[in-house]
């Protein structure tokens, strides 16, 4: 197993914690696995209607800290990951979901993105922009999808 972690993190350069807390990577590279439980943690918090302030004061970690595990510049100890797994109710597991499986191949040697519409929804923007079309009415709904169509040049499907 080592063998494998060590060849999936081979050519990610790496750099000592100024804190000596351990290898963390390269602020120019962020490893696509960080990235990808990053974006996870994001998500589950979001859905758990959670605020990064929220969640800090629950695993008792400031939001700064939990905003770097969201980018994925700061790595999670195992620690940290059962913790807020536990604080958001949520197997450990549900962080990797998405990720292919050991011994596979990687694609174009990276992973699979987030899909961009999730990743738009777990943003307060996304969420904002959701909570406020689901405000209006359904008719005005439908039409300020027809706007939008014509806005995003995508008017040739026709709105029921």
């Amino acid at each position: 197993m080592h063998d494998r972690v060590t060849k999936a993190l081979a050519g990610y350069p790496q750099r000592q914690s100024v804190r000596g807390l351990g290898v963390i990577p390269d602020t120019q590279t962020i490893h696509p696995i960080d990235r990808h439980v990053g974006q996870q943690l994001r998500i589950i918090r979001i859905h758990s209607n959670l605020s990064q302030t929220e969640l800090g004061h629950k695993v008792d970690l400031s939001y700064q800290q939990i905003q770097k595990y969201e980018s994925g510049k700061n790595r999670m100890s195992a620690s940290v990951l059962y913790e807020i797994a536990n604080c958001l109710n949520v197997p450990i597991s549900r962080f990797y979901d998405g990720l292919p499986q050991a011994g596979s191949e990687l694609v174009n040697g990276g992973l699979p993105e987030i899909d961009e519409r999730i990743a738009y929804l777990a943003t307060s923007e996304g969420r904002r922009f959701v909570e406020e079309i689901l405000r209006l009415p359904p008719r005005l709904r439908t039409r300020t999808f027809a706007l939008i169509q014509v806005l995003t040049g995508d008017d040739e499907e026709t709105v029921g």
